[in-house]
């Protein structure tokens, strides 16, 4: 039977937009899911333990490669460094001995220059030509008269009489003065104007020196070591430089760089400074110098006292040894590759008892499966780990069955517990009771979400809880307090809170908090310690909270200066109360606490402290504000009128001053004097203010 296939082409050519969008989407995906294959890859063991051993194998072999090239590095350049302290030496010595064959040559010549034909030139001329060995030695030859007159000059374009005076150079000065062969510095020549080294020579018979044979070498085209720098066919990088023991440099590969310092030469610089810092010793048996990738050595010659310079570039002379190390490397990771298929398969099958074990620990908790069964059989490690996990399944199925049990009896407690309880761990609660959600308005899912701090009415308010719960942890005991709560709903209440640690010693394993609602309970406690300091009938604080606050500025003295004490008697209050009964007087009294109340400051302490007696405390009240406080309460409590029958029921006040000084230091001393300060204004006629004995006024 045939069948009909439909085929749609798109041609993706008229969408490029689109095709290049479908590839990034499809590349992205495919970069995702390789990278999820490698990482799970790497999660396996064998894996782990192959890319271990590929490791362990390849930093082996590299590190034993690289330890061994770094050991021959230092021994090849330990070795160098000792040949090229010979071969220094060695230059410096053959360099001595043809100095010394020069000053030979020019004192071989000199014994056959006689006085007469110093002015003869003739004589000089033939002298002259008899010396064809010092014209292959020297690139000019001169005789010069004592007086620094060049007698005759001969160099390869033959004799000449320059006109040139040699007397103001030091080498010539000196030759004359010391009756030796001297031999100067690098200096420009008279003759050449090039720089020249003279070899100087006196000339003398029986009378003395009459005159001067010098030989010059020019350092720009006959180098004074004649094949030793320029011939280095031994090593492209190899240098050799002489210097004068200033560091003036008299023979050097490149001629720009004559009668240059040797430190502006970068490859001597630093060991030219590290030999001057030894005091510049012109060693002949040489010695070797630092110089950064560099090996440096350096001889003294004796006689001019010049120094060869030797510096060879440590990266050549270790190039074969880097070749090596790279072969070494390539070599090693060949070595790796081959290796690698044995040791996967050699993994494969030590790990194979492994994988059956992972396969039976993947069902170790099922139901369907045994904890005492299926494990595989296998030896060492493999057999222990199995062990242990048989031991695990069934201790964790033993235990599972106990904390379902103790499960069961914890909820029937949590239930019939009068009390909110909750477990919590970290910062959130992990169990409650019916009676934590009665308490807080709230169902167990809510509770649970949300943070222990919004439990609390204020979170300034469970920080500093924190604080005291973990000082009481600290100290091996529960915590307890009453705190101001938040429900759910927005309301608050007062609970007593008590909290426990699971495990003292590992407070991290949980708390369990307990919640007991005392909002009346407080309310109790309030109006009972409300009414221990207040009078019930003025509500204005009693004789018991007025003494403690006056103890406590007595306690101060002498920061609680200036303090002062007021005690108010009512005039003609018996009379209202004899004829108006006590009702009308207990308004009365009522009606004077108000007045008295409103003349005071607001942190001023009104108290009645007996029948009609009141008492104002002024704390940080001068004299002067004291005395104008009780002319105001005594004004006040004069203009108090009750309206009674077809009158009105009138009093008035005596007041007494006692200012907080030396002399009431004590509360019943200064109690005592502002009575008798209101004694004293009775007296004198009632509705009066009074300063109590010993206060100025």
């Amino acid at each position: 039977m045939a069948h009909l296939y439909t085929v749609t082409v798109c041609d993706f050519t008229r969408f490029p937009g689109l095709s290049r969008h479908t590839y990034g989407m499809r590349s992205e995906i495919g970069i995702k899911q390789a990278g999820s294959v490698v990482l799970r890859w790497l999660g396996f063991l064998k894996v782990r333990l192959l890319l271990g051993g590929m490791v362990v194998m390849v930093m082996s072999v590299t590190l034993i490669t690289l330890v061994f090239l770094q050991s021959a590095e230092t021994d090849t350049l330990s070795a160098e460094r000792r040949r090229e302290i010979d071969e220094a030496a060695s230059t410096a010595s053959r360099l001595s001995g043809h100095v010394v064959a020069l000053q030979r040559a020019l004192g071989s010549a000199s014994s056959r220059l006689e006085r007469l034909a110093l002015d003869d030139t003739d004589a000089l001329h033939r002298f002259a030509l008899s010396q064809s060995v010092l014209q292959q030695l020297f690139s000019n030859v001169f005789v010069a008269a004592p007086d620094g007159s060049v007698r005759i000059s001969m160099d390869a374009t033959g004799t000449s009489r320059p006109t040139v005076n040699l007397s103001q150079r030091p080498y010539f000065q000196q030759t004359l003065m010391q009756v030796r062969s001297v031999i100067s510095q690098a200096v420009p020549g008279k003759l050449s104007g090039a720089p020249v080294i003279v070899f100087a020579q006196p000339v003398r018979d029986e009378q003395g020196v009459f005159a001067v044979l010098g030989g010059a070498m020019r350092l720009d085209n006959r180098d004074l070591l004649e094949g030793l720098v320029d011939s280095q066919s031994e090593d492209a990088t190899a240098m050799v430089v002489v210097t004068d023991a200033l560091g003036q440099i008299l023979a050097h590969p490149n001629r720009a760089r004559l009668l240059q310092p040797l430190s502006d030469e970068p490859r001597l610089a630093v060991a030219f400074a590290s030999w001057q810092a030894k005091g510049a010793p012109v060693e002949p048996t040489g010695l070797a110098l630092d110089q950064p990738h560099e090996v440096v050595s350096a001889a003294g010659v004796p006689g001019p006292d010049w120094m060869i310079w030797r510096v060879r570039s440590e990266a050549d002379l270790l190039a074969p040894l880097h070749a090596a190390r790279v072969r070494a490397l390539s070599t090693a990771a060949a070595l790796v590759l081959v290796l690698l298929p044995l040791v996967l398969g050699t993994l494969w099958w030590l790990l194979r008892p492994l994988a059956l074990l992972e396969d039976r620990a993947r069902h170790m908790f099922d139901a369907a499966y045994p904890p005492e069964t299926g494990w595989p059989r296998a030896s060492g490690e493999i057999a222990n780990l199995s062990k242990v996990l048989r031991r695990v399944g069934i201790d964790r199925t033993r235990l599972e069955r106990e904390r379902a049990r103790t499960m069961g009896q914890l909820t029937s407690v949590m239930s019939a517990a009068p009390m909110g309880i909750a477990f919590a761990q970290g910062l959130r609660f992990e169990l409650l009771n019916k009676e934590f959600c009665r308490l807080f308005a709230g169902t167990e899912h809510d509770l649970l979400v949300e943070d222990l701090a919004a439990r609390f009415w204020a979170h300034a308010d469970f920080e500093a809880f924190l604080i005291q719960q973990d000082a009481a942890f600290v100290s091996g005991e529960a915590y307890g307090g009453e705190w101001q709560m938040r429900r759910r709903d927005g309301s608050s209440f007062w609970a007593a809170l008590r909290c426990s640690p699971v495990d003292i010693r590992n407070t991290s394993r949980g708390t369990v908090w307990t919640f007991s609602d005392v909002e009346e309970l407080r309310a109790s406690r309030e109006l009972l310690e409300w009414a221990a300091t207040h009078d019930p009938l003025t509500g204005l604080a009693n004789r018991k909270a007025f003494e403690a606050r006056a103890s406590r500025l007595i306690d101060t003295f002498p920061s609680s200066q200036p303090a002062s004490m007021v005690f108010i008697d009512l005039d003609r209050f018996k009379p209202v109360n004899d004829t108006a009964g006590h009702l009308m007087g207990d308004l009365m009294l009522l009606t004077v606490a108000k007045a008295i109340s409103g003349q005071v400051r607001s942190g001023d302490l009104v108290a009645r402290i007996g029948g009609d007696e009141f008492a104002l405390l002024l704390d940080g009240c001068s004299h002067d504000d004291a005395l104008r406080i009780a002319e105001a309460v005594r004004g006040a409590v004069r203009d108090v009128r009750l309206p009674w029958g077809q009158g009105v029921l009138q009093v008035g006040a005596s007041l007494g001053i006692a200012e907080l000084n030396a002399t009431h230091l004590s509360l019943a001393g200064w109690m005592d004097a502002a009575d008798a300060a209101c004694y004293a204004a009775k007296a004198s006629g009632r509705d009066a203010v009074r300063f109590a004995t010993g206060t100025s006024h």
